[in-house]
C-alpha cells in the first residue's frame, strides 16, 4: 500500500502525517508513506485544498485532517 500525503508542510500537513502513520501502526499493515510537498505534483492530483490523503493514487481527502480511525477505515476499502 502506498500512502502520500499531500501539502507544502502547514501545521495540519504535519498532523495529518502524524495520524496516518498511527493509523498505520494500529493497523499493523505494511505501508510506504510519503509526504508530497511539491505544488506540480499535488495539482496533479486535482487537489485545491491540502492537507491532501492519497491510497494507491485515489484521493481520498482534502483540506481536513482525519483522526487514525478516520484514515484506517480506508485500508479496508
Amino acid at each position: 500500500m502506498k500512502i502520500e500525503i499531500l501539502g507544502t508542510g502547514c501545521s495540519k500537513c504535519e498532523a495529518l502525517t502524524q495520524n496516518v502513520k498511527k493509523a498505520v501502526a494500529d493497523a499493523g499493515i505494511f505501508a510506504q508513506v510519503e509526504k508530497v510537498e511539491d505544488m506540480v505534483k499535488i495539482m496533479q492530483y486535482g487537489v485545491m485544498s491540502t492537507p491532501g490523503l492519497v491510497i494507491n493514487g485515489e484521493v481520498k481527502s482534502t483540506g481536513k485532517v482525519l483522526t487514525p480511525d478516520e484514515i484506517k477505515a480506508y485500508f479496508q476499502k
